[in-house]
């Protein structure tokens, strides 16, 4: 059975309460919230590849669960995929299993700075990057991007301030951008990556969006930069986004440089983050083998989501869509409404029915924004784009 043969409806509505999906939990939800259009977590409303499924059937019906090394056929199949959809000749004695990418993060923190030290972030940007900085005790350093045309961009002049600083040993880089949507171009990275390693900034890149970009823009992996580019850092992949497949699959910490791969290893050993999810394991190779069309049917559906967002929000007053290059996120502008954050929040949620992130989760460079998650049926996206447009007056 191949993907081809079996497509995916992308209008089918999924019953999410079935499981215990975060997205529609009351912990996100809050109580009396079963009703509310639920765009606040990051992933995708609809069911995994076929080919994935049908992997993870075969694992199943085998029937021991022992334990497991890596399948022969995972590493070979990233560096297949990266290198025919990305140009990244990525080396496969660079890889490192990890369970997530805040593990990767968190990790990095710990080995290749100090308490106290500084982590440069670019926000508004992903909320989980505040915490790993400090629940690590390190200092958050703010690079903010720059808004401007209805565009963002780096701030590169204050970087390169900041990483002047000798405290100041690391930068979180979110590569393409959650939430704003920027799939950072190839000059933009190499930039980057110059003022970093002139100062001795380690540069450690999420890069979990990175199959998710829209025609025109190509996501460019950071370590594919050059080897120079890729000796001062530290790259966290993941399919969990690509394929909707957050809840059973881990990540990888690709790591050019010899001597940090290797204490990164030990690390990895004292903490025995070096076990195998079976069924993981499985997950990740059927996507990375085969599930490419899923994924471009999927982009597709998206993009189509994101053309019915961009021509509702065009006779909406108040809100404007930062047009995403990237990302089923999309990041919009209530500024115009007037409201103060918690206004904005509450008027969402009981005026419009929606259960969004908030702007300021984000960074205080996010008030009077929120992120929506588009990646639903477009029948759940039209009815809450009509709530929204009720509900303005």
């Amino acid at each position: 059975m191949t993907e081809n043969s079996v497509r995916t409806d992308f209008d089918e509505e999924i019953d999410r309460r079935e499981v215990p999906a975060l997205k529609v939990h009351p912990m996100v939800l809050g109580e009396g919230g079963k009703d509310l259009f639920a765009a606040g977590v990051a992933d995708m409303d609809f069911k995994a590849p076929q080919v994935v499924r049908d992997a993870m059937q075969v694992r199943l019906d085998h029937g021991v669960f022992g334990y497991e090394a890596v399948p022969e056929g995972l590493y070979p199949a990233l560096c297949e995929w990266q290198k025919n959809r990305h140009g990244w000749a990525l080396d496969q004695a660079h890889i490192l299993r990890a369970p997530n990418v805040l593990n990767i993060l968190a990790i990095a923190a710990s080995l290749f700075t100090e308490a106290g030290d500084g982590i440069i972030v670019q926000p508004p940007v992903f909320f989980d990057f505040y915490d790993v900085v400090q629940e690590n005790k390190r200092r958050v350093v703010e690079n903010p991007l720059i808004l401007q045309d209805g565009r963002y961009c780096m701030d590169f002049d204050n970087l390169e301030a900041l990483a002047a600083n000798p405290r100041n040993k690391m930068l979180y880089l979110c590569n393409p951008h959650n939430p704003v949507g920027r799939v950072w171009t190839r000059d933009e990275l190499m930039r980057l990556g110059d003022i970093c390693a002139r100062h001795g900034v380690l540069v450690v890149s999420d890069e979990i969006h990175g199959d998710v970009t829209f025609a025109g823009h190509d996501y460019t992996p950071f370590s594919s930069l050059g080897a120079d580019y890729a000796q001062n850092a530290i790259v966290a992949l993941s399919p969990a986004k690509s394929f909707n497949i957050a809840a059973c699959c881990s990540a990888f910490t690709v790591i050019a440089d010899e001597e940090k791969r290797k204490v990164f290893q030990a690390e990895n050993s004292r903490l025995t983050v070096n076990k195998n999810n079976s069924f993981a394991s499985v997950a990740m190779l059927a996507a990375y083998r085969d599930g490419g069309p899923w994924l471009a049917d999927a982009m597709t559906y998206i993009a189509g989501n994101l053309a019915l967002l961009r021509d509702r929000l065009a006779g909406i007053d108040g809100v404007e869509l930062i047009e995403p290059e990237g990302t089923f996120l999309a990041w919009l502008d209530f500024r115009a409404l007037g409201m103060t954050p918690d206004e904005l929040t509450t008027f969402l949620r009981q005026k419009a029915g929606w259960a969004v992130t908030r702007g300021q989760a984000f960074g205080k460079q996010g008030e009077g924004f929120a992120r929506v998650n588009i990646a639903c049926t477009r029948a759940r996206l039209e009815k809450a784009l009509d709530q929204l447009a009720a509900a303005i007056p």
